[in-house]
């Protein structure tokens, strides 16, 4: 009893580190902030031990190998279960000669199969995440090819999502995400191995406090999944990663060991999700702010514009609402009702252990690099879609000829522009302004593509790009710092970059129309609105409202009948 007492002590000692849960999160230390009725209920996390976290590694030094193994395809699902099952014990008595690397076994599926249905399937995994890109046709643009660990390549077609459940490696900090932890995420992929990759986000603000809700995420969460379900247009595959590094206390028998018992709890049965909410009643909802402290808020915000010894033209201030349902809402069911709506919108989810899920059906994109090409969306200014087409294209006129949506539109794709040239050979911006139509908005929109001069550019795009005025204001840091005086509620994650990190690619979204969601809890709904010269506080009210009205919708919230969407398709 004492040997296993004292292993338990040494175990614990292992796996926890008091600033930056270096192997696990336990007993989080709660904000001391005065709280205010939109967090989640005061609690502390029990302990749940993750794999290794490759912050803590040293970015300069390499793993010993990363491979990627391709197996025959299968003709279903269990039957890649089973063959990954095999071949991570055929892995186990085989041990590579490096004390770290990371390899992935995969098993391409003669069937499509949506992610989101295998995410749902293992319903109690965690941790876990889900990225989908904009448009389920397009998927992201990308053509990927995997190396089947032999130096030949095979292609798979478009990847459309991405869901995955553990992690053989995350990476997580307390401090704001610097280069050195880009260069700890870039350790662990290789442009021989695109479809290893690192799935997370980034705080809004860093420097900001940390409340309870948002504690498990740090200031940055990514994880490099153990098990990974991946679609295409015509197939799928299922995947398993194993990462180990003596030098992180995570040697391979540990890393393996934990892999098998891992690919043991995955379901080999899926269900077709349905993409409707179950009928669940309102207990309680309520905004932070209020309406009336908002309508302060607002007209403080105008008055700084105002002021002639003021840089300031835009602030982008935000609303937290918390809903509180009778019956547990399941995020994974919630993300699969917003896809409805969402084909030209990211979907993605993340969820680290003990903690509520971040999801999100975002249409703005912060960059996406392939090589050396970069491409950033400029969006900003939103009115509702008309409920009829000729009202709609009122709207859409209205919207194109607003002095003041012009200036909120002008003053995103100015900056992001600048921000591009400052590491790219040339930028180019096309269309110069058009209106880009979603199912329940319209905003004014463009696109700017560049060519950066090295690809080591990618943390300075990202790091320079975030936050954009879209969704902070400008200038940058007048705004930021007139939104952590203004705001009463811990932004967390939401408008910060959400996406993931592979070798020569990644791809980032912005992270809008987004939610907190938790069983047993309910859901926190963020929304914002770019407060410019001519705002008007009740109108930007409004906006939020259309805004969040894709989850009020689905948690049977009643939505005014100026905000119903239309329902003929978009043109």
């Amino acid at each position: 009893m004492a040997s296993t007492a004292a292993t338990a002590r040494h175990c614990l000692a292992r796996f926890l580190d008091s600033e930056s849960a270096n192997y696990g999160i336990s007993t989080l230390q709660i904000s001391t902030r005065p709280s205010n009725n939109t967090r989640f209920p005061h609690k502390r996390y029990r302990l749940c031990v993750q794999s290794m976290n490759g912050c803590q590694g040293d970015p300069h030094f390499p793993l010993g190998t990363i491979e990627t193994r391709t197996f025959p395809a299968a003709p279903s699902h269990a039957v890649a279960l089973d063959k990954l099952s095999s071949a991570i014990s055929e892995l186990k008595s085989n041990p590579p000669p490096f004390s770290s690397g990371i390899i992935r076994l995969q098993v391409p599926i003669q069937q499509q199969i949506d992610a989101i249905d295998w995410l749902h399937a293992q319903d109690q995994l965690l941790p876990r995440c889900y990225f989908s890109g904009r448009s389920r046709t397009e998927s992201c643009n990308l053509l990927i090819e995997s190396s089947n660990g032999n130096g030949h390549n095979s292609g798979v077609g478009n990847l459309v999502s991405v869901a995955g459940v553990g992690s053989a490696v995350f990476f997580r900090h307390l401090h704001p995400f610097s280069y050195s932890d880009w260069k700890s995420i870039k350790r662990f992929i290789s442009t021989e191995c695109p479809l290893i990759r690192a799935y997370g986000a980034i705080r809004f603000d860093a420097r900001t406090y940390i409340s309870s809700e948002w504690e498990p995420f740090g200031s940055f969460y990514f994880m490099v999944p153990q098990v990974e379900f991946d679609e295409f247009e015509d197939n799928s595959i299922l995947a398993t990663t194993v990462a180990w590094d003596d030098a992180l206390l995570c040697p391979w028998e540990k890393a393996v060991s934990e892999l098998q018992a891992r690919i043991c709890q995955v379901s080999s049965m899926l269900v077709k999700l349905p993409k409707e909410v179950p009928r669940t009643f309102v207990f309680s909802s309520n905004h932070t702010p209020s309406k009336e402290y908002w309508n302060l808020a607002v007209n403080r915000a105008l008055q700084k514009i105002s002021r002639s010894d003021s840089a300031l033209t835009k602030v982008v201030l935000a609303r937290s609402s918390r809903v509180v349902t009778t019956t547990d809402v399941n995020p994974v069911t919630l993300l699969a009702c917003l896809q409805v709506e969402g084909k030209s919108a990211y979907q993605f989810c993340l969820q680290p252990p003990n903690a509520p899920a971040f999801i999100g059906n975002t249409p703005e994109q912060l960059f996406h690099r392939k090589w050396l090409g970069v491409e950033s969306d400029a969006m900003a200014a939103t009115c509702a879609r008309g409920e009829s087409m000729t009202a709609d294209l009122q709207i859409e006129l209205d919207l194109l000829s607003s002095p003041k949506y012009h200036l909120e539109f002008s003053i995103v794709r100015e900056s992001i522009r600048k921000k591009l040239k400052d590491v790219c050979n040339f930028v180019v911006v096309d269309p110069k302004k058009v209106v880009r139509k979603l199912p329940r908005v319209q905003h004014l929109y463009a696109k700017l593509v560049g060519r950066l001069r090295s690809e080591d550019d990618e943390f300075q795009i990202l790091s320079s790009l975030h936050p954009t005025p879209a969704v902070c204001g400008y200038p940058t840091e007048d705004a930021r710092l007139l939104i952590a005086e203004t705001e009463v509620f811990d932004r967390g994650m939401y408008a910060g970059p959400v996406g993931w990190f592979g070798g020569g690619e990644s791809e980032f979204a912005v992270g809008i129309r987004s939610a907190l969601v938790e069983k047993g809890v309910g859901a926190l709904i963020y929304a914002g609105t770019g407060i410019v010269e001519g705002s008007d506080a009740s109108l930007e009210w409004n906006e939020l409202d259309i805004k969040v009205s894709q989850y009020t919708k689905l948690l049977k919230l009643e939505v005014p009948s100026r905000e119903k969407v239309i329902s003929f398709e978009d043109y």
